[in-house]
């Protein structure tokens, strides 16, 4: 939902040289052609008038969706070979190489014929005996053409993904012409949900994303926290887990969110005397984190709330308690890690008044606007996130007038007028053409999981791999088959959400492995919520962290330990939808009031057990034997139901008493 090249600026002005370069080794939406001048300025309109293209057929159009989704696909593929080299090493201003320019308007006549001659195909191609040699190699053509650009935005793992189904398609006898008809013509293929959603709404809210970030809001998110928790022990990271839950949001990227705000909070966590591992490990899971975080969720939500064809604020709802569980968990980690090193919080002098920053509060309106638009059912999605736009444009305007730079010389209030309409002007064109870079990785994406769906429906594959799923977990006897499943789906969860941004990240989950869980009898929003946020937490697994090999490079510290660190950290994102998915109480699936209150009170005391023992401290070194004790005490808590919640408490406060009073034996003296 970000626009993530940096502009190498904290939110104090100070320049951070390396974020843009941490950027391009570690997100690949930011490997982008280097172009200059004229070509620059034409580029930047073009993608500045498909954002506008956007917004307009998502409120307006009416032709068919094959029209729609083909005009679109046909701007991404062109925005996407005009922005992403094949390789990195290949870039120099105003560059663009002869077979680039073929494959893009190779790719885009592929679509392009598609659009312009639909009314007539759409009579022919009634099924894929019709399909003619001409029209065959067109679909293989811009197939392939994506393809290639999803190599180079998204990455590899999911063309492997692809290949392998492909190889399967062909392999159990599928003609080439009807898989092409498939993937290529049909709606159940490049042409499906995933992408009809991109278009019709996930776009509008990539722009609306980038609005954001253009009205001062993340800079606002970073001076509340630090007003709120900044002078306290270990503030710094306390300060990066509450700014980076918010920024996260709204953002739709883990890495980028790691790299704009952790060049702010890294160096302050590692002045205070957090270890470097430990620095980048906090920016990268909360970073992750933030996007779980409701109402937003990286635009998320409102494609789950489509997919599941359920109301978006229920989405919002059962999300709140997952995300604060994760949330406190983070919170909890830094707290202990700043008691056991002794680490003090940033001087009251040197953070912002909270008093000072509530006339700000106005910077929220966007965010609000949306989020009653949508709850209130009065507007589209898509329409609600137009008016949130227009909303955000008000606001940055008013933030300029009271809090925007002055003149070196005080001019005429006519010259100040028109130096403001101009500062505004350049918000709003940059907000738009952010908004259509980001849009080509995720649209990409999506395209990718419709190949993915396309494949695993034609051929059966969906029920092939339901019946292996629930073959190998019978075969476990002593384990609860349904827990294996679960497992099962995690580690694909986990391969299939390396480096993939939010929204298309989830539409391949539910594409691919929420059927699974459905299938075996996990309820559907449980299903949803469990392989979206495995997706998510891809970003700071190893061995392919991306988020928390970014933080490392902020941090300058070791990867693979900032990856290690990170997981420990957001140890409630490996345990949460376990529990939710066995008990979906958690998730307030039929729970009354009381049991709402019961299951948030002892899931906070279950989170702050669980994280007390991945830390080891708590007073004082925490020996392994009551680690297990608090981990164990934690895990029966974080289970809804009486019985695991006795056990638990009492489990929690003998470790705690213990920890509290038992003092540890005095060496003998040799």
């Amino acid at each position: 939902m970000s626009n993530k090249k940096s502009e190498n600026m904290d939110f104090n002005g100070n320049t951070q040289e390396n974020a843009e370069d941490i950027l391009r080794k570690f997100d690949r939406e930011s490997r982008i052609r280097i172009w200059e001048g004229k070509p620059a300025i034409f580029i930047r309109i073009f993608m500045a008038a498909f954002s506008l293209y956007c917004m307009y057929s998502t409120l307006f159009s009416v032709s068919a969706l094959e029209k729609r989704l083909t005009t679109f696909v046909t701007f991404i593929i062109i925005m996407g070979y005009l922005t992403f080299p094949a390789s990195k090493k290949r870039v120099r201003p105003n560059y663009i190489p002869w077979y680039d320019i073929v494959i893009m308007l190779l790719g885009a006549g592929s679509f392009f014929y598609y659009l312009i001659r639909y009314d007539e195909l759409v009579l022919v191609l009634s099924s894929a005996s019709k399909m003619t040699p001409f029209l065959t190699i067109l679909g293989i053509v811009g197939t392939l053409s994506l393809m290639e650009l999803c190599r180079r935005c998204v990455g590899v793992p999911i063309l492997f993904i692809i290949g392998a189904l492909l190889i399967y398609t062909f392999a159990i006898g599928k003609p080439l012409n009807l898989v092409i008809f498939n993937l290529f013509y049909d709606v159940k293929g490049i042409l499906s949900t995933p992408l009809k959603a991109c278009a019709s709404f996930i776009c509008v809210f990539i722009i609306f994303g980038a609005f954001l970030e253009r009205t001062g809001i993340a800079e606002f998110f970073i001076r509340m926290a630090n007003a709120m928790v900044g002078r306290f022990s270990g503030g710094p990271a306390k300060v990066a887990v509450i700014s980076s839950a918010l920024c996260g949001m709204v953002s739709g990227s883990s890495v980028g969110n790691t790299v704009t705000t952790g060049s702010v909070t890294i160096p302050m966590m590692k002045d205070t005397g957090y270890k470097p591992e430990f620095a980048g490990a906090v920016e990268a899971a909360a970073s992750t984190g933030g996007q779980i975080m409701p109402p937003i969720m990286g635009a998320a939500a409102f494609l789950m709330a489509e997919y599941m064809g359920i109301p978006y604020s229920e989405v919002a709802l059962r999300a709140i308690l997952p995300a604060v569980l994760y949330f406190a968990g983070i919170f909890i980690a830094v707290h202990l890690e700043a008691k056991k090193n002794s680490l003090k919080g940033i001087p009251v002098d040197k953070l912002p008044r909270f008093k000072a920053l509530l006339p700000r509060i106005y910077l929220l309106a966007p965010l609000i606007t949306l989020v009653w638009l949508v709850v209130s059912g009065s507007r589209t999605m898509a329409y609600a996130a137009v008016i949130s736009i227009l909303v955000a444009i008000v606001v940055s305007t008013v933030d300029d007038i009271f809090n925007g730079k002055k003149a070196a010389e005080a001019p005429s209030k006519k010259e100040l007028y028109v130096e403001r309409t101009k500062r505004m002007s350049s918000r709003v064109f940059s907000s738009l053409e952010a908004g259509g870079r980001g849009t080509v990785t995720v649209a990409v994406a999506c395209c990718m999981a419709g190949i993915i769906a396309g494949c695993i429906t034609s051929t059966g594959l969906a029920s092939k791999l339901i019946s292996a799923v629930v073959d190998v977990s019978s075969k476990f006897t002593i384990i609860d088959p349904t827990f294996v499943a679960l497992a099962l789906t995690m580690i694909c969860c986990i391969i299939l959400g390396m480096g993939v941004p939010t929204t298309a990240n989830y539409c391949i989950m539910a594409s691919t492995c929420a059927p699974i869980l459905i299938t075996i009898g996990v309820p559907k929003i449980a299903a949803h919520f469990f392989v979206f946020y495995f997706g998510i937490v891809a970003d700071i697994t190893p061995p392919v962290a991306l988020a928390a090999y970014a933080g490392s490079a902020i941090a300058k510290s070791n990867p693979m330990k900032t990856g290690v660190n990170a997981t420990k950290l957001a140890i409630g994102a490996f345990v949460v939808p376990y529990i939710f998915c066995m008990n979906p109480a958690m998730l307030f699936v039929d729970a009354s009031f009381l049991q709402v209150v019961q299951i948030v009170a002892t899931s906070l005391i279950g989170i702050f057990g669980v994280a007390a023992a991945m830390n080891g401290y708590l007073f004082r070194k925490i020996n392994i034997f009551v680690r297990l004790v608090l981990c164990a005490g934690g895990l029966l808590m974080l289970d809804p139901g009486l019985t695991t919640d006795l056990i638990g408490i009492g489990l929690l406060a003998g470790a705690i008493i213990f920890q509290r009073f038992v003092k540890p034996a005095a060496k003998p003296a040799e």
